[in-house]
């Protein structure tokens, strides 16, 4: 379970608008919103070096956050709702923070971590997984950082679902558990080849040497005549 509650100190920021978002982000600062219930939602910003440590921590995505504001003593139980990223680099750009009560359940979107290898991948087959996330709800301390799918004992053609997951204590899945499938073992794809073309587009005939590969000059060398059965035109018989 995520379970895990991380201190997380931001700041306020009294200016909005891209030129100072682009300001903060060269400052080492991610903008963001942090949301509250019936509250004025905050305008904030948190260091990247901060950020990316609650983030990275053994609750992950689904971490509890108590969001502190720089000055204050008050703590914002809160949960990272979403998140944008710069499409070039990769990094996060901007953050929404929502705050959330603890006895209150709340929906997530929780990674789905495949366990041991398929008894159909030593026959050839092909595991695949179909869905990897799934979407949940439960109390914000018990939300999973992840759940895991044991797919061992999966032969060739056999599918897992949702419902194969078993329950959770505590979690409820909003997902359709028969027909939400997660992973399947299938054949492999055979290639098949592609017959022989020349440069023209024109498939070679079977047992034709190609133009290309023929020996100089025989391309241009008239094929003889067969002789007729009864000789040769234009001689008498004796």
């Amino acid at each position: 379970m995520a379970g895990e509650r991380v201190k997380l100190e931001v700041r306020k920021r009294d200016r909005r608008g891209s030129a100072d978002a682009r300001r903060l982000r060269k400052e080492g600062l991610i903008p963001g919103v942090l949301y509250g219930k019936g509250k004025q939602p905050y305008a904030i910003c948190v260091p990247e070096r901060e950020l990316r440590r609650v983030l990275t921590g053994s609750g992950g995505l689904n971490a509890i956050l108590d969001v502190v504001l720089e000055g204050q003593q008050t703590t914002h139980a809160s949960i990272l709702k979403d998140y944008q990223q710069d499409p070039l680099r990769g990094h996060i750009s901007h953050v929404d923070f929502h705050e959330v009560r603890l006895d209150q359940p709340i929906q997530a979107v929780v990674n789905i971590q495949l366990v041991g290898e398929p008894a159909g991948a030593k026959e050839g087959g092909v595991l695949s997984q179909v869905q990897r996330e799934i979407n949940v709800e439960a109390l914000p301390m018990e939300i999973p950082e992840h759940i895991d799918l044991d797919v061992s004992n999966m032969a060739i053609g056999d599918t897992l679902r949702i419902a194969d997951l078993g329950a959770i204590e505590g979690v409820t899945f909003l997902d359709d558990p028969e027909e939400t499938v997660l992973a399947t073992v299938g054949l492999p794809t055979r290639e098949v080849e592609p017959e022989e073309v020349t440069e023209e587009g024109e498939e070679v005939p079977e047992g034709e040497v190609p133009a290309e590969e023929r020996p100089e000059g025989a391309a241009d060398q008239p094929e003889e005549p067969a002789a007729d059965a009864a000789g040769s035109s234009g001689t008498a018989e004796g």
